[in-house]
Formats: C-alpha cells, structure tokens, sequence
C-alpha cells in the first residue's frame, strides 16, 4: 500500500510515517520503481503500536525500545513491565505537578472579586509581588510538597 492509504489504516500521519521512517522507529520502506514507498501490513501494524504507545504519552525512546521489545519473541514480560512502570511513576509526578499548578490556580481565582476593581491577586502573585502583601496561599514547590507564601489573598 502506499504511504496515504498505509496512513489511513494506521491512523499515523503521512509526516509523521516519514518522521518515524527518518528516525529509524520504522524500517525503510521499499520503493516502486517510480520512488514511491510501499508499507507492508507489519509496517501498518508497528505504526498502529506507535500510535497506541504515542497515545499513552509514551517518548520515542521508550517507543523504540518497546518496538524492539515487541518484535523479539524471545523477550521477557518483565522487561516490558519495568518500562511500562517508568512511564506510570513519571506519569504519577506530572499528575502531582499539575494538581498542584491547578490547585494553586483555583486559590487565586476563589481569593479573586472578579469585578470592576482593578486589585487582583491572580496578577499580583503572577508577577511576583505578592510576597510583600501579607496573606498566605499554597504555592507548588516541588513534586509532593507545597510551600506557603504570603500573597495577600484574604479578602480580595
């Protein structure tokens, strides 16, 4: 199949079949004679593995060596398990990062009026002078811990 129709089965798109192919996540395809590339059905499966472990916000690292991974029937599980549970510890400290960004956004917006006073502690925490106002709001620090600032968010 060509390189459109190898795109629609796998829900890949042609530029990144090519970007994939450049990189070498997918072997080279074969050519006609004309230069056009011809995708086997195993390319149109490994580019539907791509998508899925792409999906599941996997790198191209991780990818390549799943890939490989797949493709070596002499392979243990365990060692496809030990990548999978990468993904999910890093998965689990960006889910801390950003409940901790979204909380810290919600306090600002609930301590903000929202009304025709041009005080606004959203602002005034976003550019850093918030310190100076007297007020205290959680602020994410790292992955799992908070740290406290004064940010003069009571009563505005």
């Amino acid at each position: 199949m060509n390189i459109g129709q190898a795109s629609a089965a796998s829900g890949v798109s042609t530029k990144m079949l090519r970007y994939y192919e450049s990189i070498g996540l997918l072997p080279k395809a074969a050519r006609t004679e004309a230069g056009y590339r011809v995708y086997s059905a195993k390319d149109v499966s490994t580019l539907r593995f791509i998508r899925r472990a792409r999906d599941l916000g996997l790198s191209i690292e991780r990818i390549k060596l799943l890939v490989g991974l797949w493709q070596d029937r002499e392979r243990s599980s365990a060692d496809v398990k030990v990548v999978a549970q990468q993904h999910v510890t890093e998965l689990d400290a960006r889910i801390l990062e950003l409940t901790a960004m979204r909380d810290t956004l919600q306090e600002l917006a609930d301590a903000c009026h929202g009304d025709h006073r041009p005080e606004c502690p959203i602002l005034r925490d976003l550019e850093g002078g918030a310190q100076a106002a007297g007020g205290r709001v959680d602020l994410p620090d790292q992955v799992g811990t908070r740290k406290h600032s004064d940010a003069g968010l009571s009563g505005h």
